[in-house]
């Protein structure tokens, strides 16, 4: 199955560090069921029925009576990591849901200063995965926004993510917890926005994109948390770009809610396997809110959010010049350092790599 399509949302196994768990000591001697039975009612000690929560969470109930706490966040945000602990703490999930997708799971696992780096650096074999994941227009739009997010890393001094690694790590002290990954395949995602962009409209988005250099401060970035100023900034971003707001963030607000629907489902409670309504916490962009909001009870396809269309005759064009341009390029060079040099360099394996990228597909 081709991996962009999958509708599914994906589970990632809690942290592996027993020193990032907190479960309780189990006596000795007790029958598997006995464990699982004492784990359980241990999480519903723990469990708050009515939580004082942050202002940024929101309820929502299932027709089967589960319950999903929704944490709006903002991504370069401490507070948003607070908010994201307490309320895992408090509600003693069955199931956490974040705003990630399969390419973008290895955050949860990196340590703050790789991804500090990480974020800043983007250099050629980052170009070169981005065009080989997603296609030339749209890998070089990720590497754009990639700049835009290396801008604000650098301003701040803060890698982004740090609610969805908050998440991880809490949601494995919590018994019985599953960790999902709610959000639609990136690749998907870039490849239906850059499809439904006039080329006006992409060359304005990357020369926007490209001097992006207006400061950025950590209060800016908690003002994001605010539901007025998110709506009017979408606002402005649909009326500039309305295509492009309908994929990044309509049809995934549309994912979102259908994976988090899923998410909220009936659980089996030991010893005996009845089902009990499940509590369900949701971790997303504060943007997001609102459309999970209004599509919560609504009927969903997700299907045809997940459809991408053929390159267009432009497109085809456009690559086929740019391959041409890179070859000669490459000729040229080996031509300058002549026949044993030319030899050495065709040899290396970044070389290699461009080359693997400019060979025509196979019929």
């Amino acid at each position: 199955m081709d991996q962009d399509n999958k509708s599914e949302d994906e589970s990632v196994g809690p942290s592996e560090d027993p020193s990032d768990e907190e479960l309780p000591c189990i006596p000795p001697g007790l029958a598997d069921g006995e464990t699982m039975e004492l784990l359980w009612q241990l999480r519903a000690q723990r469990r708050q029925l009515s939580p004082d929560l942050p202002e940024t969470v929101t309820r929502l109930t299932a027709p089967d009576g589960s319950i999903l706490y929704l944490v709006g966040t903002a991504h370069f945000s401490d507070s948003s990591k607070k908010d994201v602990a307490m309320t895992i703490r408090a509600v003693q999930p069955d199931v956490v849901v974040v705003e990630l997708c399969q390419y973008r799971v290895s955050m949860l696992k990196m340590d703050e200063n790789t991804l500090l780096r990480e974020a800043k650096d983007i250099n050629l074999e980052k170009v070169q995965q981005a065009i080989k994941q997603n296609g030339l227009m749209s890998g070089l739009m990720q590497i754009l926004l990639l700049k835009v997010s290396a801008h604000i890393t650098e301003q701040l001094g803060m890698a982004p993510g740090g609610e969805f690694r908050e998440a991880f790590k809490e949601a494995g002290r919590v018994p019985f917890c599953k960790f999902h990954l709610g959000d639609r395949p990136i690749p998907v995602t870039f490849k239906r926005a850059i499809a439904a962009l006039s080329l006006w409209q992409k060359a304005r988005l990357a020369w926007g994109l490209c001097f992006l250099s207006d400061p950025i401060s950590k209060e800016d970035v908690e003002k994001c948390k605010q539901k007025d100023l998110l709506e009017q900034t979408m606002s402005e971003m649909i009326g500039e770009f309305p295509a492009l707001h309908q994929t990044i963030v309509a049809e995934r607000d549309i994912y979102l809610t259908h994976t988090l629907r899923q998410a909220t489902r009936c659980v089996e409670a030991p010893p005996d396997d009845q089902k009990v309504p499940a509590v369900v916490v949701g971790v997303v962009g504060m943007g997001h809110v609102p459309g999970i909001e209004k599509n919560w009870e609504k009927q969903l396809n997700i299907n045809e959010i997940m459809s991408v269309a053929p390159p267009s005759r432009f497109g085809w064009v456009l690559r086929m010049v740019l391959k041409g341009v890179m070859m000669g390029m490459l000729g040229y060079a080996c031509y300058r350092a002549g026949g044993s040099l030319g030899r050495t360099l065709l040899s290396l394996p970044t070389v290699q790599s461009i080359l693997e990228t400019l060979r025509p597909p196979h019929a």
